[in-house]
């Protein structure tokens, strides 16, 4: 990264790990001068012989304005934060204080400003997501809705056909269910895991198995729950060596490769190609995953934002033919259930299109 301004310091760091202008310095300093103004004030009208009561009344008026002027630089800052704390409890949560103090009010509003921060993204991703699963489920709900009011008015025929079409209606719906029960574990972050050891090769030939099948089958209708209808992208599995074994959690890495083929098949040109690479890793039972395709790519820029939320790309058209852009979560699900395992999951250096390279640790080590 290129060299750029200091950091930040973080809320409750002081400057320095020192502060040279504290609330308690600002006081002390504070009696120190009322103390000397009177000291002062009393030497010259020992030497001037200056009535005293003069002399009191100068110290009384000197030490009020300073007094004031402290206090008006100690309360200024909280009637602000006290306004900017009352907007973010009615909502609003765009209005920031002012942190260019250096003592403890300034630590205060840098803490309120990253709560306001906080509260702000999540009420974005409130939002997103009510729009987002209210759009998944307008689709397939007006369908099926469709499907069975024209066979209650006599339109159509309760056949084979018609209901097969009413199954994959309810099916999307189902998806869409599923995709929040994960978010919600993802929050709740207790899963346990079912580990036990597989082999890899007839296990993701599975998984390429049934996204090759499932694609034919939902490209009669559009997608609303995000995953693909493309039937022109070929899917390639490349595992080495073929007895190639791994101890994980087959249902939850399912998920992982599931949703990276989903990902990939999305971005990828017409009649691309996608790779699913598998590789024995460094310790016992552990694996090294990678999912390539041959689409756009990812800008260097965006690799930290690949696995968030919501986040569906800053390329203006980055799905290819026959696929929407989904709910933004499949990325966040697959980071999450890798993390699970105690893995690792990101963006690695590729020559052409997207390169999602995932390590899982395997079965754990044995005291000797």
């Amino acid at each position: 990264m290129s060299d750029g301004p200091a950091p930040r310091r973080g809320p409750g760091e002081p400057w320095g790990g020192v502060r040279p202008f504290s609330i308690k310095t600002k006081l002390g300093a504070l009696v120190v001068i009322s103390v000397l103004i009177t000291t002062g004030l009393m030497m010259i009208a020992m030497r001037t012989e200056t009535e005293l009561r003069f002399i009191t009344v100068f110290s009384m008026i000197a030490t009020l304005l300073i007094t004031q002027f402290v206090a008006h630089s100690l309360t200024a800052p909280l009637d602000e934060m006290n306004a900017v704390a009352r907007s973010i409890a009615q909502g609003d949560y765009t209005r920031r204080v002012r942190d260019n103090r250096r003592d403890e009010l300034g630590d205060l509003a840098e803490t309120i400003n990253a709560m306001a921060d906080e509260l702000e993204e999540q009420e974005r991703q409130r939002k997103e997501l009510v729009a987002n699963v209210s759009h998944e489920l307008r689709t397939p709900i007006a369908g099926l809705r469709a499907v069975l009011e024209n066979i209650v008015d006599g339109v159509t025929e309760a056949d084979p056909e018609t209901m097969r079409t009413a199954l994959k209606q309810t099916e999307r719906l189902g998806r869409l269910v599923e995709t929040l029960l994960d978010l919600s574990r993802l929050d709740n972050g207790v899963v346990p895991l079912k580990k036990r050891r597989f082999e890899v090769w007839p296990y993701l030939s599975g998984v390429l198995k049934e996204a090759n099948m499932v694609a034919p089958v939902r490209a009669g209708i559009a997608s609303g729950s995000g995953t693909h209808t493309r039937t022109d992208v070929h899917l390639h599995l490349d595992v080495s060596p073929p007895e190639l074994t791994a101890h994980a959690d087959p249902e939850r890495i399912h998920q992982v490769v599931a949703n990276l083929i989903d990902n990939a098949v999305k971005h990828s040109p017409p009649h691309g190609r996608v790779t699913v690479k598998a590789r024995r890793g460094n310790y016992p039972e552990s694996l090294e995953l990678e999912v390539l395709d041959e689409g756009p790519g990812i800008p260097r820029s965006e690799w930290h934002r690949v696995f968030e939320r919501f986040n569906r790309g800053a390329v203006n058209r980055p799905h290819g033919p026959g696929s929407d852009g989904g709910t933004g979560l499949g990325l966040a699900i697959a980071r999450w259930a890798v993390d699970l395992h105690g893995g690792r999951i990101g963006v690695a250096e590729s020559a052409r299109g997207c390169r999602i390279l995932i390590t899982l640790p395997g079965e754990p080590s044995m005291p000797s």
